[in-house]
């Protein structure tokens, strides 16, 4: 299971690097030409420029963040995703395959970031301490509790 984790914080990494490379394209050729059957329109793509950068460089982070098997990381990917997947669905009149193939792939991050996450936890040598009914308890294993402390 430690390998979807590995896999959704690279694909997140990735996936924000991809979005930083658009904002910066949507920034530098801010302008659009859309001609339709009735209208021209001319569209400013500054701001959402600026909107996919900056989402692209959380991404970016919280992939990173997710790679050491940050609890909040995972938290923040969850809804990060999830934002993201809901945004392909205004995306599928113009890119139906692209927004069906990201919203699958936003699945299975889903799938990875919320499946067995104390066993991954354990096994990328995240935070050794959990939290039980409001009280801090060690999550060591039998051998770490009677090994004595280093001076």
């Amino acid at each position: 299971m430690t390998g979807f984790i590995v896999f959704a914080g690279a694909l997140l990494m990735m996936t924000g690097l991809v979005n930083v490379f658009e904002g910066f394209i949507a920034l530098f050729s801010d302008e659009r030409l859309v001609v339709t059957r009735e209208n021209l329109i001319i569209v400013d793509v500054t701001a959402w420029g600026w909107i996919i950068l900056i989402f692209g460089l959380i991404l970016m982070a919280v992939g990173a963040c997710l790679l050491t098997a940050q609890t909040w990381a995972r938290i923040a990917a969850i809804v990060l995703v999830c934002l993201h997947a809901v945004t392909q669905i205004a995306w599928l009149g113009a890119y139906p395959v692209w927004a069906l193939l990201m919203i699958a792939l936003d699945v299975f991050v889903l799938y990875a970031l919320t499946a067995r996450w104390s066993d991954v936890r354990d096994e990328l040598g995240g935070s050794d301490r959990v939290e039980w009914d409001g009280q801090e308890a060690a999550d060591l294993s039998a051998a770490e509790r009677r090994r004595p402390p280093l001076m």
